[in-house]
C-alpha cells in the first residue's frame, strides 16, 4: 500500500508536534488504515503483529476525541499484561504531551489498589488496564462507564489465551451500546470472531500481512554504546568492515543532520536524505549514492522507503527504530540479490527494551559485537589489503612498477623497507579531531574520566630520544594518532639522549605496545616495551618538571628537550 505521511492525518497541532518529537515521519500500514477510521468514530478490527505501531493507531484517535473539560473516564484500553499496559500508557502520554488537561492512568494487579482509587477520583479520561484489575474497580464502583465513548481491546487473542474471555465480555456489557470499539489482534480465532459479531457494530476490517522477517543473507549484530560515543563507534565499524556502500538510519531529521555533519568532518564520503529536503535534491543524492560518489547515506525511515540498491553492504541503526517493523525494513536494504550484508545496531542502556522487542518480533537472537579497537581496525584492513595485494601479484602485469622499485633499490633502499612504507601509507588510519575520551567508555560502559587520576599508570620504554630530534609533542602525536588514545590521557614524558620514558594508563599499555612496536616517531622506527628499571624517574603522577637529565650525566641548567614534561589539557 502507498505510505502516508503524518501530515495527511489532519490531526491537531499539539499531536503533530508530539509525534514528530517521537521520531514519526510516516505512518506504518496499520496506522495509515486505522487512524482515519478511528477519527471518524467507526468500529475497527485490526489484524497485525506486535510492533507494527498499533498503540498510535488507536491512541491518536482516542486523544483527539477526548473532551478535556470532562474529568471522567471516556476511553478504556484493555491489555493482557501489566507490562503492556504500562507500555501503552507511556506511549499515549507521549502522544498527548501537548494536549493540556488530558489525564492517563494505567491500572493493573500487583500495584496497590488504594493508589489507583485515588488516581481515579482525581478525574482520569483515559484508563489503560488489565482485565482482572478493571473488574476489581467495577465491583468497587471506583471505575464507572457513564461517560465511556471509546473501548479498545489490545492483543485480544493473547487475553483469550490467558483465560480472560468472561472478564472481557463482562466489561464490554458494562459499557453503553453507543460506544466506539476498536479491537486489535495478531490472529483471528473463532472466539475473537464471536466477540466481534456480538459487541461491534459493522466493524471495518484492517488486515496487515505479516511480512517475511528473516534476512538470511544479513548478519545482524548489536553494539553496546553510550549516546555520546555513537559517532566514534560508527566510524570505527565503517573503518573495520570498509563497506562499498552503507546506510545509517536515524529516527529524526535533526539527528540525520547532526550525524552527517559529524562523519563528513571526519573525512567520510557521506550525505543525507530526509523529509525536509526537496525531491530534486534527494534524487540527486541518491544518484550519487548509486554511482558510489557517496559511500555513506544517512537517512530517516521514511526517506529510505522504496530504496532498492543492491550494492549496499552494511546497515547501521544509529538509533533503534521506533517500531519493530521499521527494523525489518532497514535491514532489508542490505543482503540483496544474493549478496551478503551486515547490520549493526548501536544500543544504549535505555534502548535495550527496543532491542529485546525486535528480537522477539523477528524471532532472531542477535549477538553482541565488541567495540573495535584501533588494532582491530588495522588488523582487518591489513588482512583485506594483503588478499588484494596477492591477487594483483598473481593476476596483473606489474613490470613497469617493478622497474620503479628496482630504481629505489639502486638508491640503497631495501625491498622490505619499500614494501613496508607502501603498506603504512595504504593502511594509515584516519586522524580524527573528535576522538573518544577513553576506550573504557565503550568496553566497560564506565563514565568518562581522566585515567591519570587513578594513578594506575604503566611506564613504557622507547629506544629513541634526543638523538633522533624528537620532542614530547612528537611522542604524544604519534601515540594519539596510531594507537587512538587521546593525548590528555598520556602521562609524563621523560626524554633522554638515546631513549624515552612515557606513562600510559595501565589498561591501554598492551594496546600501545602492540600498535607502536616497529612503528615510527618522526620517521624513526622504534622498539617499545614496559620499563624494567632502565633509568629513574620522579614519583609517579608528578606534575612538575625535573631540570636535570635523569641519567645523572649532566648537571647544567634545563634544556627544553631534556626536562621532564607533563602533558596537560
Amino acid at each position: 500500500m502507498e505510505e502516508k505521511r503524518i501530515e495527511e492525518l489532519g490531526c491537531s497541532q499539539e499531536i503533530m508536534k508530539a509525534i514528530k518529537e517521537m521520531g514519526f515521519e510516516a505512518m506504518t500500514p496499520i496506522q495509515s488504515l486505522s487512524i482515519p477510521l478511528g477519527l471518524e468514530g467507526r468500529d475497527v478490527v485490526g489484524q497485525a503483529q506486535t510492533g507494527t505501531g498499533k498503540t498510535a493507531a488507536f491512541g491518536i484517535p482516542i486523544i483527539e476525541k477526548i473532551d478535556v473539560k470532562l474529568e471522567k473516564t471516556q476511553a478504556l484500553v484493555l491489555c493482557p499484561t501489566r507490562e503492556l499496559a504500562v507500555q501503552v500508557a507511556e506511549e499515549i502520554i507521549k502522544i498527548a504531551k501537548y494536549k493540556v488537561g488530558i489525564n492517563v492512568l494505567p491500572i493493573f494487579g500487583g500495584q496497590p489498589i488504594d493508589r489507583q482509587i485515588k488516581g481515579l477520583k482525581k478525574g482520569v479520561q483515559i484508563v489503560i488496564g488489565t482485565p482482572g484489575r478493571i473488574m476489581d474497580h467495577l465491583r468497587r464502583k471506583t471505575l464507572k462507564f457513564d461517560n465511556l465513548s471509546m473501548f479498545v481491546l489490545d492483543e485480544a487473542d493473547e487475553m483469550l489465551k490467558m483465560g480472560f474471555r468472561e472478564d472481557i465480555e463482562e466489561i464490554l456489557k458494562g459499557a453503553k451500546p453507543e460506544r466506539q470499539t476498536m479491537l486489535f489482534s495478531a490472529t483471528m480465532p473463532r472466539q475473537i470472531m464471536d466477540i466481534i459479531h456480538k459487541y461491534q457494530k459493522n466493524p471495518q476490517i484492517v488486515r496487515i500481512e505479516h511480512k517475511e522477517l528473516t534476512a538470511p543473507n544479513t548478519e545482524q549484530r548489536y553494539v553496546e554504546v553510550k549516546e555520546r560515543d555513537k559517532v566514534e563507534v560508527l566510524t570505527r565499524l565503517i573503518d573495520m568492515y570498509n563497506p562499498k556502500l552503507s546506510m545509517v538510519f536515524c529516527n529524526t531529521k535533526r539527528k540525520v543532520d547532526d550525524v552527517t555533519e559529524q562523519i563528513q568532518s571526519r573525512g567520510y564520503m557521506a550525505d543525507k536524505i530526509h523529509g525536509d529536503m526537496k525531491q530534486e535534491l534527494r534524487s540527486n543524492i541518491l544518484k550519487k549514492f548509486k554511482r558510489g560518489t557517496i559511500e555513506i547515506l544517512v537517512a530517516t525511515d521514511v526517506a529510505a522507503r522504496g530504496l532498492d540498491i543492491d550494492e549496499v553492504e552494511a546497515v547501521f541503526n544509529f538509533d533503534m527504530p521506533t517500531h519493530e517493523e521499521f527494523y525489518v525494513h532497514r535491514i532489508g536494504r542490505t543482503g540483496r540479490a544474493g549478496r551478503e550484508g551486515k547490520s549493526f545496531s548501536l544500543v544504549t542502556s535505555s534502548e535495550f527494551n527496543s532491542l529485546r522487542s525486535i528480537m522477539k518480533y523477528t524471532n532472531k537472537k542477535m549477538e553482541s559485537h565488541k567495540i573495535p579497537t584501533a588494532g582491530d581496525v588495522e588488523n582487518l584492513k591489513t588482512e583485506a589489503f594483503l588478499i588484494e595485494l596477492k591477487e594483483k601479484i598473481d593476476n596483473e602485469n606489474l613490470e613497469k612498477y617493478i622497474k620503479i622499485v628496482e630504481g629505489l633499490i639502486e638508491d640503497n633502499y631495501a625491498a622490505a623497507e619499500i614494501a613496508a612504507a607502501l603498506l603504512s601509507m595504504k593502511l594509515e588510519l584516519p586522524i580524527t579531531n573528535k576522538d573518544i575520551e577513553t576506550l573504557s567508555t565503550f568496553n566497560e560502559m564506565a563514565g568518562a574520566r581522566d585515567s591519570r587520576d587513578s594513578r594506575d599508570m604503566d611506564r613504557l620504554f622507547i629506544n629513541i630520544g634526543r638523538n633522533k630530534g624528537i620532542t614530547p609533542k612528537d611522542v604524544v602525536g604519534a601515540i594519539a594518532d596510531k594507537a587512538r588514545i587521546q593525548g590528555k590521557f598520556i602521562g609524563d614524558i621523560d626524554i633522554h639522549e638515546n631513549y624515552t620514558f612515557i606513562e600510559i594508563p595501565g589498561k591501554y599499555a598492551e594496546q600501545v605496545i602492540a600498535v607502536m612496536q616497529g612503528n615510527t616517531i618522526k620517521g624513526a622506527t622504534i622498539s617499545i616495551e614496559k620499563s624494567s628499571g632502565k633509568g629513574q624517574s620522579k614519583k609517579r603522577g608528578s606534575r612538575t618538571y625535573d631540570s636535570r637529565s635523569k641519567s645523572g650525566s649532566e648537571s647544567r641548567g634545563p634544556r627544553r628537550d631534556d626536562r621532564r614534561w607533563t602533558n596537560k589539557k
